[in-house]
């Protein structure tokens, strides 16, 4: 065992090379199929959805915000790997008595891109993370001229109307796609229509996850906003923070 750093400054003793991996946040999950980690992990959630195939071939102990101890038990992982945000603090701290869990926190490409190497280095497949890295900092150089699109909101839930605040991971990704967010509040505050109305933001996207929205809402939306340019984006182009972020460099470009 050799005693690493995770992003939230706690120490964890992980195992030189671990075998029977845990993971209980999408995006990473995603990274450590990139990484080349098919044979090693041996669990994810049911929200992980890349790679497919992994869903049919890996147990699914649970989501993001409950997980079922029972099967994590059964599995006997040498390593669990999660996220501050994503995870809910008190079944981290329960799977923190047992087992190794090291912990992402992200709030901007560089906490990604940091985040991409510290995997690496913890699961021994430290070149193929540096490999990530580079591709996906030649990506983001290349829109780093991308001309500005104006203000926007970008919602992640409705019923309440919630948006990204200046804080989220997404809030870094709109800056590098053209974007000001219209929002000067954190996190992910919730919003009234009026107050959407009053923003008057040149643009309203509507992300595909946490919440599906759909052309329904589109058309809401486009009668409270009629000024406003209202698109529906992909959710995991902005705010997947793994190796999806050499397509998400791509996916800005096009909008």
């Amino acid at each position: 065992m050799r005693k690493v750093m995770d992003q939230m400054g706690r120490s964890v003793n992980v195992p030189e090379f671990p075998q029977r991996i845990i993971s209980i946040v999408p995006s990473q999950t995603e990274l450590l199929y990139d990484l080349g980690l098919d044979n090693e992990v041996v669990g994810i959630t049911k929200f992980c959805i890349h790679p497919e195939d992994w869903r049919k071939s890996k147990t699914i102990v649970g989501g993001t915000k409950q997980v079922h101890f029972d099967l994590i038990d059964e599995l006997k992982p040498d390593l669990i790997i999660g996220n501050k945000e994503e995870n809910e603090e008190g079944f981290i701290k329960q799977l923190s008595e047992k087992y190794p869990v090291w912990m992402s926190d992200v709030f901007t490409l560089d906490d990604a891109l940091d985040m991409i190497e510290m995997i690496g280095d913890i699961t021994g497949r430290s070149r193929n993370a540096e490999g990530i890295v580079v591709d996906v900092l030649v990506a983001f150089e290349e829109i780093k001229e991308l001309p500005n699109k104006g203000s926007v909101v970008y919602l992640i839930w409705n019923d309440p109307i919630m948006a990204v605040g200046k804080s989220a991971f997404i809030n870094d990704m709109l800056k590098k796609a053209g974007f000001d967010n219209a929002l000067s509040e954190h996190r992910y505050p919730e919003l009234s229509i009026e107050r959407l109305i009053e923003l008057k933001p040149d643009q309203l996207l509507l992300s595909s996850e946490p919440f599906p929205f759909k052309e329904k809402h589109l058309a809401y939306f486009s009668k409270a906003l009629p000024k406003t340019k209202i698109s529906i984006v992909d959710g995991g182009m902005f705010s997947w923070y793994g190796s999806r972020l050499i397509k998400s460099a791509e996916y800005f470009k096009g909008l």
